[in-house]
């Protein structure tokens, strides 16, 4: 068994199925974690102003024994959770144009790698710069990673992220 456990936190619409989840889900096993995958069916009211709790209450029950948290999108509104618990912390395409996310990165202890793409609305390079030395900011990726072009440069950048998780947590 391993010493070590990592839970995913999915997004809206994006499970552990996706392939940002499926390859650094398998990276982090390869390092030596136990998985754990939260899932959840995502009201389709609900609003943003809702989102934290509705997130807090998925994610709470699940996080005794975790020492690592992977989260994408509305996961990353799991922030306060990380923080309260000193929980290293991978927040894939977090929500950084919302306060209460840009909140809980601000008062987290332990270290977190923010992954965002320059193309995506919900990224802010500058406030991720600003909480966390851990970055990954990849040119022209979207809300899922993906870049313009030809398939492999999205492939790429899945690959660059794989490398920045195994980098953060080794």
């Amino acid at each position: 068994m391993a010493d070590r456990r990592a839970l995913l936190v999915p997004g809206r619409g994006y499970d552990s199925r996706a392939p940002l989840f499926a390859y650094v889900g398998e990276a982090l096993r390869r390092l030596g974690f136990e998985v754990h995958e939260v899932t959840w069916q995502v009201p389709r009211d609900l609003r943003i102003d809702r989102a934290p709790e509705w997130v807090a209450e998925q994610v709470t029950p699940v996080l005794d024994g975790v020492d690592l948290m992977v989260g994408k999108s509305l996961g990353s509104f799991a922030t306060p959770l990380a923080a309260d618990r000193g929980v290293r912390a991978v927040w894939l395409t977090p929500l950084l144009n919302n306060p209460d996310v840009v909140e809980g990165l601000g008062r987290a202890s332990a270290p977190c790698l923010l992954v965002g793409g320059t193309a995506d609305p919900a990224w802010q390079g500058e406030t991720a710069r600003r909480l966390s030395p851990h970055v990954l900011e990849v040119p022209d990726a979207d809300h899922s990673m993906l870049v313009p072009g030809p398939l492999a440069r999205s492939a790429e950048a899945l690959g660059r992220v794989c490398d920045a998780v195994e980098d953060f947590v080794t």
